[in-house]
């Protein structure tokens, strides 16, 4: 068993994880991600009544999407969770998935300046909406993952011959591949696919509103 799932297990003897928040429970076992903890959580199948970490999505137009960070588009670098609950506020035509547990991270870097997600490349500052429940990779598939708990946007390859997953850049510049073997992939967390891009206000001219999340 994972050492987040110890942790999880042993605080449950003496909390109910289903009616504490993600960010409260990482403060709580001493962890800094609360996307680590959410995929540990859906691992042990104790998430689907994570109610106070789930958004409400009434029948606005608007859906409100976490932003939990930055992620890097080169190395990985960047710790994924350096955002204080901040929303972003997007109209349902924008984001093609219905799932209500989509988030976002904007974008560090270059590597993805030449990917395709819908027409929309990833450059610096954009942000970069993620289906955390969709991990069925397939080759081609743009995701977000944690390489040493450091959060990293790439083009996702699978090669069975060589027992490795490959990490691509799609970019103007030259950024080697990353290689993870299959022995090594405890090191390589999927947080979820990459379902859409808002491009950075200095890039376009949509208004993208923020808002602070008091539903701690």
């Amino acid at each position: 068993m994972h050492q987040i799932q110890k942790k999880l297990t042993k605080l449950s003897q003496t909390h109910d994880l289903r009616s504490l928040g993600l960010r409260q429970i990482a403060r709580m076992i001493g962890e800094n991600h609360p996307q680590k903890i959410k995929y540990h959580m859906q691992k042990m199948g104790i998430l689907e009544e994570q109610s106070k970490s789930k958004i409400n999505m009434s029948d606005s137009q608007l859906i409100p999407i976490p932003l939990v960070g930055l992620a890097n588009c080169g190395e990985a670098t960047i710790y994924a969770e350096s955002y204080d609950d901040q929303l972003l506020q997007v109209s349902k035509r924008v984001i093609p998935s219905k799932n209500k547990d989509l988030f976002a991270v904007q974008a560090v870097g270059d590597s993805m300046n030449q990917a395709n997600v819908d027409g929309n490349n990833i450059e610096d500052g954009d942000y970069v909406i993620v289906d955390p429940n969709d991990k069925d990779f397939k080759n081609g598939d743009y995701v977000l993952s944690l390489i040493n708990e450091m959060a990293n946007i790439k083009k996702f390859s699978k090669d069975i011959q060589n027992k490795q997953v490959i990490l691509l850049s799609e970019s103007t510049e030259n950024y080697p591949p990353i290689y993870i073997h299959e022995d090594d992939l405890s090191y390589f967390m999927a947080s979820g696919k990459v379902v859409a891009i808002l491009k950075s206000p200095k890039k376009n001219k949509k208004e993208i509103v923020f808002v602070k999340d008091d539903k701690k």
